[in-house]
């Protein structure tokens, strides 16, 4: 069984109308969560874009596009003219929000920065994502999301024998997720005092921001913490543990879970040892009380022991992989696996909204546009006439 998109009152952000200049992932993510919430957004695309960034399914549609651009609209326009800069003026002139993610003087050079926009629709939010903040000694420099987790430390932290990135984009996400918060605070803020303001926000920034105890770590002793790998610095036991088919989490927050989880593996000798007495003496012998708990676990399969863990208060869980995540009844119950029927690939298979409003939930409505599908009509409710539609198409602007 699968989630489907169903009709649903207006998302939060119904109304709000955003020009999308973004490429590759932080800048598509921040403003597919404006769509998710309702917003008209306008995806504004180079007449011969290719979107070829990363691999596409079966030669055909590019998945990495598809996973961040569903909820848009797309209408082409060169910005490297200046007929088309000119028409990106009128647009913008009626939007409450720009987003782009170029380096930090690229929107400027073209005379389409923030305050050239600002200066004739005041109320417009501007918003820029780059790679490493819109000012500073790095501003310039281009950036991607394996160069942002190393320089933010969180590689440094990250892996088991070397320091490794995260598995997904994850300076991109949080990014695009800061972006789209910072844009959210803006509109709440014109609400009051009737101005829109510049947003911006950066890869090393997102990522620095949510070091959280990693940071903390080293402001209190002054030494950079090492590497994490698969267990909590700060509790124990808190990791990934091997059962008899395969490894699963455990993470005992508090001492009762502590006493608990000796109890149900009966195991109590383990309580009374001095060397796990307290959290910070169970960390500083993990491999002792790992090799201890192990010797029990091994006894039976992963998914044996997350239920009996569970069903005595203790947090344990599974290590999905993509198929296990998406056939998860829980994922399944709150609409975070949909699928949409998709003119290439017959389906498409994505992620739903991860926050619900309950008076004006978000919706995954459309699919990510083909290539300039809207720009006629985009162009003609912002008042262009059609003989000006025709002459951008001529001078192929558009």
């Amino acid at each position: 069984m699968s989630s489907s998109p169903v009709p649903a009152a207006p998302g939060p952000l119904h109304g709000i109308r955003v020009l999308d200049l973004t490429r590759y992932l932080a800048g598509p993510y921040c403003t597919m969560l404006l769509g998710d919430m309702g917003a008209d957004v306008v995806k504004l695309e180079p007449p011969d874009g290719t979107r070829d960034f990363g691999s596409g399914a079966e030669g055909r549609a590019n998945y990495f596009y598809l996973s961040v651009n569903r909820n848009k609209r797309s209408a082409t326009l060169d910005l490297q003219q200046p007929d088309g800069r000119a028409a990106f003026l009128r647009l913008a002139d009626r939007a409450d929000v720009v987003v782009e993610n170029f380096r930090p003087n690229v929107m400027p050079g073209w005379g389409l920065g923030a305050a050239a926009l600002r200066a004739r629709n005041p109320r417009l939010i501007f918003c820029n994502i780059s790679g490493f903040g819109a000012s500073g000694p790095y501003a310039q420099r281009p950036g991607f999301d394996q160069i942002a987790q190393g320089m933010s430390g969180l590689m440094s932290v990250t892996g088991t024998e070397q320091p490794t990135r995260v598995g997904i984009a994850i300076g991109d996400i949080l990014a695009g997720i800061f972006a789209a918060y910072g844009i959210s605070l803006a509109l709440y803020h014109r609400q009051i005092s009737g101005a829109g303001q510049e947003v911006t926000t950066s890869l090393l920034e997102a990522l620095v921001g949510v070091l959280s105890w990693s940071a903390g770590i080293y402001f209190a002793t002054g030494s950079p913490p090492p590497l994490a790998g698969n267990h909590h610095p700060l509790a124990a036991p808190y990791g990934v543990f091997r059962a008899r088919d395969r490894a699963f989490n455990i993470a005992c927050g508090n001492e009762r879970q502590w006493r608990e989880l000796c109890r149900v593996l009966s195991l109590p000798e383990l309580v009374d040892d001095p060397r796990f007495g307290a959290a910070l003496m169970r960390v500083a012998n993990r491999a002792d009380l790992t090799a201890a708990l192990e010797a029990r676990l091994g006894a039976r399969d992963a998914s044996e022991w997350v239920t009996v863990l569970n069903q005595h208060g203790i947090p344990a869980g599974p290590i999905n992989d993509m198929a296990e995540v998406f056939a998860d009844p829980q994922v399944r119950a709150r609409g975070m696996y949909v699928e949409l029927p998709h003119p290439e690939l017959g389906v498409l298979k994505t992620t739903g909204v991860p926050v619900t409003l309950s008076d004006s939930p978000g919706t995954v409505r459309a699919l990510p546009p083909a290539l300039g599908a809207d720009t006629d009509a985009v162009l003609s409710a912002n008042g262009f006439s059609a003989d000006e539609i025709a002459a951008l198409r001529r001078a192929r602007i558009i």
